[in-house]
Parts: C-alpha cells; structure tokens; sequence
C-alpha cells in the first residue's frame, strides 16, 4: 500500500473539476490507454491570457487522478505565462508529496499543462525525437534526460518512478544506466568553481525571500487556508511565521523545510536555513 498524504487521497476520494469545457480554448492530451495513464486538460482562456476554468478527464491511478485534479486547482486564477512555470515538483508539493513510485503522475500533468499552453497558442508540442530506450512504454533517452536534469535523478529506479522507464520488463535498465552517467559527467564538466560565496546583504535577502513567497508559496498555501509572514532574516537563517491552517497543522515543519525551505535555496541561496518563529 502506497504512503499517500491526507491532500492526496482528498484529492482522488473527492476530486476537483472532474468533466469538460464545451467551449475550451486550451486543451492538451497525453499519455495513452495502452500505458495505463492517460490525461485530457482543458482550460478555458480569457483575452487577457487568464485562466478562468480547467477541467480534466484521466485514466489511472490514485496519484493521477490526484495530480490532475490539483493542477486544475492550481491553475485556476494564473496568469498563462505563470501557469506555463509550473512544474511537476510544484504539483507534487502542492499535494503534500507523492510516493516516490508515483512522481511520473505529476509529471504527466505538467506535459498536460505545456500541451494546452501550445494548443492555445496554435504552436506545435516540439516533437521528441531520440533513441527509443524504453519500447514498453515508448519512452525515448530525451525524455529521460529532461527528467533526470529537472529532477536530479541519480538512479534507475528514481528514472523509472519519474518516467516509467524500466518499469516493465527490465531490459533497458543498463542503458538508463548509460544515460545517468552520461548525465552525471556533463554536469560535471559543467561547474566553473567559484572564487567565493555569493555574497548578498541583508535587505536583497529580505526582498527576494518576500519576491519568492509571493509569487510561490503563498498562493499555494493560501489554497489550503495558509499563509506565511516573514518575521527576520538573521545571516542564512529566514525566520518566519506561519498563519492560518498552516499554523496548526501537524505538518507545519514538514512545510517550512521540504517545501519553503527548498524554494528558497533553489531561488536565492543554497545555504538558507527556515525556522519558525516561536516568539
């Protein structure tokens, strides 16, 4: 039995925005039955590239029925240009977490979501093209090298969960392999070293954090009845408080170093610290 988080099962027991748009101007289908996950999203665009409506149809398990029926609530009020930054961690944390075996349905949504964008746009999906690494589920060495660079992935299993790559009879398991390390010694040959620490003074920290939480983290805290304020931020370490739902839940410290805590570090500073205040 899966681990699925409270919002996770909420989300597949009493899904959001189950059905269809008559009248959609943003649709994006992917997956396929034969796969055992399929996604239709549709999205209904204002003139001012404002998404007032999302709705979806899927074919899988809990976790995509979850993932979908997240996205759509995610999307609902955005703006199509911040919608199309939304990524399959994002969808992922909004949820509370995902099973490691079941990344692949959060990132199944967020190819939904970049299909409808171009379907509005009336530009094509750039078509993946590439060596065939997986023939049972038709997955190609692009489509695992995106996700291993997105997502960090340093195994086979991390690839299989991320991209079902593998996950059927086996016999592609050397060359994801391949390709991970591949993967590893090109970002290898990437790094320049530093001549030192980046260096930030106090009021940009203060004023990227506050951009950071604005434009990411409320909104989807807000969504569960949360909030956050920033209290301090003290060297590396970004005191904050947590408001509404957030504030009594059980989890709250689950959210401030697994969700904002990470955000942080990926935006500003890898060496940001999150604590709450307790004053």
């Amino acid at each position: 039995m899966w681990d699925y988080t409270e919002t996770v099962k909420d989300h597949f027991l009493n899904p959001r925005n189950v059905g269809q748009i008559d009248d959609a101007n943003a649709v994006g289908e992917v997956g396929s039955l034969a796969c055992g996950d399929a996604l239709k999203l549709m999205l209904k665009v204002d003139v001012n590239e404002v998404i007032t409506d999302a709705k979806f149809q899927t074919f899988g398990c809990a976790s995509a029925i979850a993932s979908s029926s997240a996205l759509t609530e995610m999307v609902k009020g955005m703006k199509l240009s911040d919608a199309a930054k939304i990524t399959n961690a994002d969808i992922a944390d909004f949820l509370g977490g995902l099973p490691k075996e079941k990344m692949h349905c959060s990132v199944m949504g967020r190819e939904a979501l970049e299909a409808a964008i171009a379907n509005y746009r009336g530009v094509p999906l750039p078509t993946v093209e590439g060596e065939v690494v997986c023939e049972c589920f038709g997955v190609t060495d692009i489509e695992v090298r995106r996700a291993i660079a997105e997502s960090h992935l340093r195994t086979v299993e991390e690839v299989t969960n991320f991209t079902k790559a593998g996950g059927g009879c086996g016999k592609c398991h050397d060359r994801l392999q391949e390709i991970l390390n591949e993967s590893a010694t090109s970002v290898k040959a990437k790094i320049i070293p530093l001549r030192g620490p980046k260096r930030m003074t106090t009021i940009q920290k203060i004023k990227a954090v506050e951009d950071v939480f604005e434009r990411e983290v409320r909104p989807t805290l807000r969504k569960d009845g949360g909030d956050i304020e920033l209290i301090d931020v003290d060297g590396d370490t970004v005191i904050v408080s947590l408001r509404g739902a957030c504030g009594s839940c059980a989890k709250s410290r689950t959210t401030l170093k697994e969700y904002v805590e990470k955000k942080l570090r990926e935006q500003i500073l890898d060496t940001l610290t999150v604590e709450e205040d307790r004053a």
